[in-house]
């Protein structure tokens, strides 16, 4: 343990938290698995195309299956008999899939077709849409531009004949026109989409290879918590934080585990994490399965007692000399609100502790723990862009200013108002996270931001503007 707080600016300590967590191992997730609960999971592996799409030529419109020779180039109609029907899910007889199909070794008798002089093998044969191309074919009419105008209902006589010209396309969709074999549909890196899902599965595939779902303990810290639905005593508190922790964590991808509150007892807090660490299957096959149960964890976030009060039971642990111990670090980072903060790991998994304010641990969840989750799960970090201020609020200086603000219609930001009070980028106002959409990060050296300034935004999970 250090002897006493880093300092450090945010980008700083962001550095500090990634480097303590890796991307997860690649486990393979079933399709079928990926469509119920895959989607967002980042590809470990590139994903390859194993069949053309479409496998096999095909009809693209109900109508005749004919050869393009058999018809006058003037489009001057025709009469050619009636052989069969392809539907799809059959199998047209001589089907070769691909654009270099055989002539036709059937040498039908073509008396009944008086107009097609000298030719041999001649027909039209009914095909639905999606039916395979038989082999000898290169066109489909569609039934709108023929004799008939529409198939035989069901049960009755079928055509023996049709009369029909020259179609202006072909209606054929050739085999690999979409996709090809060895084609890459994604890359690692990408994540988990219904667009993937369906072109993997069309594509010939059963399986994805993905980083397991990261899986996140968090807890909150202080005996004046109490559950939020139970009445609370005089000096007690809705644990809000434990909910919210779980939910920003939920909402950036992880599966999570949420002890709830934990009273400040150093005791209490080491079972507490000596809890979600230490499940059956820690160290099997088991945990790297993408739909293992929630055994154990990659992460633990706890809110609270990182400050040097005389109940802050997180700080009280990180100075003890329990084995379970390795790597701690208390910071103090240049920002507002959210100073305080620890990095340790229990029993060999990351620990990073925030403040126990509400709005302090909201900002640092997504300053620091959202991007290790993000890292955790194979992806790169939420990227902050710049945006224009729609009006002018005050910083206090000397640390960098986190504002919760909302995205406008035109793209600006304005501080986020809290139900009460004025919109004035305070960090204390809870309930200005309502209305938050980003937060915006204001240097250390600004006193005001002008409106029409540029300022750096990071879009909040859950929210997307």
């Amino acid at each position: 343990m250090t002897d006493g707080p880093v300092r450090r600016t945010i980008a700083e300590h962001a550095a500090a938290v990634l480097a303590r967590v890796a991307p997860l191992p690649a486990v393979p997730l079933a399709l079928p698995d990926a469509a119920a609960s895959g989607l967002g999971l980042v590809l470990a592996r590139d994903v390859v195309a194993a069949a053309a799409v479409p496998p096999f030529d095909h009809a693209a419109m109900d109508g005749y299956a004919v050869r393009l020779a058999d018809l006058p180039d003037d489009g001057t109609p025709v009469t050619l008999p009636v052989t069969g029907s392809v539907h799809p899910g059959s199998a047209a007889v001589g089907m070769i899939s691909g654009p270099n199909r055989p002539d036709d070794p059937d040498k039908t008798d073509q008396k009944s077709c008086p107009q097609r002089s000298g030719g041999r093998g001649r027909r039209a044969v009914r095909i639905m849409t999606g039916a395979p191309l038989p082999a000898w074919a290169d066109a489909v009419v569609p039934v709108e531009r023929t004799s008939t105008g529409r198939f035989v209902a069901g049960g009755a006589a079928v055509e023996q004949e049709v009369t029909l010209s020259r179609p202006a396309r072909t209606h054929v969709r050739t085999a690999g026109e979409d996709l090809r074999t060895g084609d890459v549909l994604a890359r690692a890196g990408d994540e988990v989409t219904p667009a993937l899902v369906a072109v993997a599965a069309a594509a010939g595939l059963s399986e994805l290879w993905v980083h397991r779902r990261p899986r996140v303990a968090v807890l909150s810290t202080g005996s004046e918590l109490v559950a939020a639905t139970a009445t609370a005593a005089p000096g007690a508190v809705p644990d809000s934080n434990s909910l919210m922790l779980a939910a920003l964590a939920r909402a950036a991808g992880a599966d999570v585990v949420r002890v709830g509150a934990v009273p400040d007892d150093a005791a209490a807090l080491r079972t507490a994490l000596d809890g979600v660490v230490s499940g059956p299957v820690a160290h099997s096959e088991a945990r790297n399965r993408a739909d293992s149960p929630l055994t154990t964890v990659d992460l633990v976030v706890t809110s609270g007692g990182v400050s040097a009060g005389a109940s802050d039971v997180v700080r009280e642990v990180l100075a003890s000399a329990d084995p379970a111990l390795s790597d701690v670090e208390l910071a103090a980072v240049a920002m507002r609100p959210g100073r305080p903060q620890a990095l340790a790991r229990w029993r060999g998994v990351p620990w990073v502790a925030v403040p126990g304010n509400p709005v302090s641990a909201f900002v640092s969840f997504a300053l620091f723990v959202r991007p290790a989750i993000a890292r955790l799960a194979g992806g790169a970090p939420p990227a902050a862009r710049t945006a224009r201020a729609a009006v002018a609020w005050g910083t206090p200086p000397g640390r960098e200013a986190v504002v919760p603000v909302r995205v406008l219609g035109s793209g600006e930001v304005e501080p986020a108002a809290p139900l009460h009070g004025a919109a004035d980028g305070a960090g204390h106002h809870l309930s200005a996270l309502l209305a938050a959409d980003a937060l915006a990060i204001v240097p250390a050296d600004v006193e005001k931001v002008a409106a029409g300034d540029e300022v750096t935004v990071l879009g909040l999970p859950g929210r997307h503007r």
